[in-house]
């Protein structure tokens, strides 16, 4: 146990080192004034931001994380069921992946605005953004582990008489979870990002409606408060995809 404790500790002082280094100079160039403070507020005003924002920004993030919640969950189902209809049939592979693939060359800044016009300014433009957003990440990650299969495994099962179901479930499905993870991780830091930009361009709260009215009242000490909170929300969230990856492979650990 200590021994591993000295590991992490190794292993994250690099890092963290770098954060206080950054946070420091920060702090230090605001406060001689090199940049103006109304431009670059310190460290040191934006927890005091944060903290007299803290009731408010907890209920903006609430909103944004059922949003986060409910595209996610979405995305995720949608992007296994293409990942297996794409490994089961090539012809549909071959068909739809360019598509999939040009999909995700529309800025998503671009899609958000006919996403409000078609659908209004309600939760079903943003749960749909985000959608579109984490989907892909699900989709390629289950492909590439899905053809990452032992080729030996799969051809043993199909001598012993072993059903398409049965190779998919005993061998396929099984290599494709550290693949799956790996893309759920992105996928999770897009369903936050995805429910802040479509925030941005039509809703009633949130984090993006938020940042939104701050930066009218040019508050950017309270811009960079509600940016730091969404960049500790998307650091938690990855966390917790490593969590339950360990839970789901303790073999991996091992």
């Amino acid at each position: 146990m200590r021994k591993k404790l000295q590991n992490t500790i190794r292993t994250k002082l690099p890092s963290f080192s770098a954060i206080i280094g950054i946070l420091v100079l920060w702090q230090i160039v605001s406060s001689i004034g090199l940049v103006p403070k109304y431009m670059l507020p310190s460290p040191a005003e934006v927890i005091v931001a944060f903290l007299n924002e803290f009731p408010l920004l907890m209920s903006h993030m609430r909103v944004t994380l059922v949003e986060a919640f409910f595209g996610l969950i979405l995305g995720t189902l949608l992007g296994f069921l293409i990942a297996v209809w794409m490994e089961r049939f090539p012809k549909v592979y071959q068909a739809i992946y360019p598509v999939i693939v040009i999909t995700q060359t529309v800025p998503t800044v671009a899609i958000a605005p006919l996403l409000v016009l078609w659908l209004g300014y309600g939760i079903a433009p943003k749960i749909v953004l985000i959608i579109i957003v984490t989907f892909f990440p699900i989709t390629v990650g289950l492909l590439d582990g899905f053809h990452s299969a032992d080729k030996d495994a799969v051809q043993l099962l199909r001598s012993m008489g072993a059903t398409k179901f049965q190779i998919f479930y005993q061998i396929k499905l099984p290599s494709s979870l550290s693949y799956f993870f790996a893309s759920l991780k992105i996928s999770v830091s897009y369903s936050i990002v995805g429910a802040v930009i479509s925030e941005w361009l039509g809703g009633f709260k949130g984090l993006g409606v938020y940042m939104t009215r701050v930066k009218k009242s040019y508050a950017f000490d309270k811009m960079f408060a509600v940016i730091f909170l969404i960049s500790a929300i998307s650091l938690l969230l990855m966390k917790l995809v490593g969590y339950l990856k360990r839970r789901c492979m303790p073999w991996e650990e091992k």
